[in-house]
């Protein structure tokens, strides 16, 4: 009978109910479940599968630097995030707020994990993340403006529910790129994460044209809300710290 049901599962595609359908159902001969309860768990598998299954789809488009995850960061070194404002940032608040959230914070803190590790949280929700190193952006957008896929390439990512800007102010920009900046910015409908070294009041600094470079300001800092880390660089502890549960509970 189980292969049957298997049989049928994989024909239909129902791959995750497909996968634990052996296990529920010992599950439901254990516990004497009532037939809608055990259709109700496989159902229940199959959503998460299919979930997971979209999530590591988003992950691999998002192009991330590295894997990282709110539940490795180590609350034993004081860096400025605590484990309230961990797991307030954790529930994407800001992404539901459509606020910007900008991470300040000198080299080695931890900028890039926490944003990483927030953009792999909003694919698990099934929407759309991009990653860029700022560097990487602009030469990114000279190829498609060489190909003649600009605008196709600006569209596509206006479609992201979230941008995640990696780096911004490690060096001046030119008015060329302060242009694809706002390029981009203008039609986003999204969020944006920006990480960067320097505080938000310094940026006009950065820009040749000081006109456009306060019209990306704008556009970034409004609304938005900042998290500030704070601290010695992490690299140094980078060996293998203990993980640490948000709930303050050892992983």
């Amino acid at each position: 009978m189980n292969s049957n049901c298997q049989n049928l599962c994989h024909s239909l595609r129902l791959l995750g109910m497909h996968e634990s359908l052996e296990r529920r159902a010992a599950q439901s001969v254990a516990e004497n479940l009532h037939p809608l309860e055990f259709l109700q768990l496989l159902l229940e598998d199959e959503k998460l599968y299919r979930q997971n299954r979209t999530a590591k789809m988003l992950k691999t488009k998002a192009k991330f630097r590295h894997q990282a995850s709110l539940e490795e960061w180590d609350f034993s070194k004081e860096r400025g995030l605590s484990r309230t404002k961990a797991k307030d940032l954790g529930c994407l608040g800001f992404l539901g707020n459509r606020e910007n959230l900008i991470i300040n914070g000198k080299t080695g803190l931890g900028k890039t994990h926490l944003a990483i590790a927030l953009g792999q949280r909003i694919c698990q929700q099934s929407l759309k993340v991009k990653f860029f190193a700022f560097n990487y952006l602009f030469e990114e957008a000279l190829a498609e403006k060489a190909s003649g896929r600009y605008h196709n390439w600006v569209r596509t990512l206006s479609k992201q529910q979230c941008l995640i800007l990696d780096d911004f102010g490690l060096r001046n920009y030119t008015h060329s790129e302060a242009t694809i900046l706002i390029d981009i910015l203008e039609e986003r409908k999204g969020v944006l994460i920006v990480t960067s070294q320097v505080e938000p009041k310094g940026w006009g600094e950065l820009f040749e044209d000081p006109v456009v470079g306060e019209a990306v300001i704008d556009r970034i800092v409004s609304p938005s809300q900042k998290v500030v880390l704070k601290g010695q660089s992490y690299r140094p502890h980078l060996k293998g710290p203990t993980p640490v549960a948000l709930d303050g509970e050892k992983t």
